[in-house]
């Protein structure tokens, strides 16, 4: 995780600070450059925003299950939170490539589970993100090699409810 996010977060929010001077962007904030952008400036504010949102949902005391209104909402989608887990990490292995599996919402409080290449985010499809897993190979190779799968499983016991929880 010290690599991930010293290195790679950090090249993203170099890159979009030296791209967004002199644009329409510059002072705009972070969620509306990625819904109003593309290309480069897309690529590096999807990976900020994505990033930011994946580091915020950890803690060192972190695990255990979700509860109330988002626990609540697992249960009525998915029956139980070890299915809505099951499904979570069956999209995201099944991402090709590099990219995202997202926990997001409506605006009605309904959940889905997405799976955005690259450095996609639900809030393109007026989605509100929860919770933000990053298969790219850069988030688990070192320590996983190929097995994304594992990755993907071992970050339950670090996620950070109450964070997930807060943007419901």
């Amino acid at each position: 995780i010290e690599l991930h996010y010293g290195k790679h977060l950090q090249t993203y929010i170099t890159n979009l600070n030296n791209l967004v001077p002199g644009t329409k962007f510059e002072n705009a904030d972070l969620e509306t450059i990625v819904k109003e952008s593309d290309g480069a400036i897309f690529n590096n504010a999807g990976q900020t925003l994505n990033h930011n949102i994946y580091f915020l949902s950890f803690s060192p005391k972190g695990g255990g299950e979700p509860k109330g209104k988002l626990a609540e909402a697992i249960a009525a989608k998915w029956g139980s939170f070890e299915n809505f887990k099951k499904e979570f990490v069956a999209a995201g292995t099944a991402v090709f490539g590099s990219g995202w599996v997202w926990l997001a919402k409506d605006n009605a409080g309904n959940l889905e589970i997405t799976k955005e290449p690259n450095a996609g985010n639900p809030i393109t499809k007026g989605l509100t993100p929860l919770l933000g897993f990053d298969v790219w190979e850069h988030a688990y190779y070192l320590d996983y090699q190929n097995r994304r799968a594992d990755h993907l499983a071992e970050l339950w016991k670090i996620i950070d409810w109450d964070a997930v929880a807060a943007r419901y």
